[in-house]
């Protein structure tokens, strides 16, 4: 007898997909909830809308990021679990019409709100300085609006040596640290925690991570943060066939050093320590 014809089933309802590097327990937990956050938009996908791309790509993390990159597709892409820099360095490779049809939400702080929580920490304005590597300089337009007129932005070429650029920051109260691995590595971070300590220069880091390892404190977002703000924009694409920018994190919650705030006389206040943007 001849073998039936299988008919493959025509897909509708869900018209996107995610996309993930390893299989590790983490990325298994980020893809669940994610999944479980973007079926209720993408149930109701019409394809007749005015969006010509049809498919959705969500990319976590960066191995994920790049391979989606790659990928020849009539489709959007937006990352998260991936730092700006790496962000960056990929976007930068692509030609402008596919570089356009991604974005993401990164994976560190917003720098406005790290300053605002040195403020409340201090409180008062402080004065702050940041170190650009040679592939960070693109985040200069998102510093100046808030450190103009009170900090100072330190430049630090390939190769350089880190004593002599923390030395050019020595009369900022405050270094914000960003993801730089040119900047900050396993290799040199905690002697930059300690550099900055003797000089009573409490260090604002990108991480929660950094905090328990000296740094005085940092704003974060948990995994469901992060998958609400990329929940938000899918939805956003869907409704107007726009994708929204590259952005921060916007829902976080603040970890601080206690230890290293009375090392540097800083009295933590409650304000301080509820500094925070929760999720919706």
């Amino acid at each position: 007898m001849p073998a039936p014809v299988v008919r493959p089933v025509p897909t509708s309802g869900y018209r996107f997909q995610i996309v993930t590097g390893d299989d590790s327990s983490v990325t298994a937990r980020i893809a669940e909830d994610l999944y479980k956050r973007l079926v209720p938009t993408f149930a109701g996908f019409r394809t007749e809308l005015a969006q010509r791309r049809r498919m959705v790509y969500v990319a976590i993390g960066p191995i994920a990021l790049r391979e989606v990159a790659g990928r020849r597709c009539d489709c959007v892409v937006i990352a998260a679990f991936t730092s700006s820099q790496v962000w960056q360095s990929v976007v930068d490779k692509l030609p402008p019409a596919r570089a356009k049809a991604m974005t993401a939400v990164y994976a560190e702080p917003a720098p406005a709100d790290q300053l605002r929580l040195a403020a409340l920490l201090y409180r008062r304005p402080v004065r702050a300085a940041a170190i650009l590597g040679p592939e960070t300089g693109f985040l200069l337009p998102h510093l100046v609006p808030h450190l103009l007129g009170q900090a100072e932005i330190v430049h630090a070429p390939s190769g350089a040596d880190m004593s002599d650029v923390l030395a050019r920051i020595g009369r900022s109260e405050v270094l914000l640290a960003l993801p730089d691995s040119a900047v900050y590595n396993p290799e040199n971070i905690r002697n930059i925690l300690l550099s900055t300590y003797r000089r009573k220069q409490g260090v604002i880091g990108f991480s929660s991570d950094m905090v328990k390892v000296g740094a005085l404190a940092t704003t974060y977002s948990e995994v469901e943060d992060i998958n609400a703000q990329v929940a938000e924009m899918a939805a956003r694409f869907v409704a107007t066939g726009e994708l929204p920018p590259p952005q921060f994190p916007r829902y976080f919650r603040t970890a601080i050093n206690e230890g290293v705030a009375r090392s540097l006389d800083i009295a933590v206040s409650d304000e301080a320590r509820r500094f925070a943007r929760p999720r919706p």
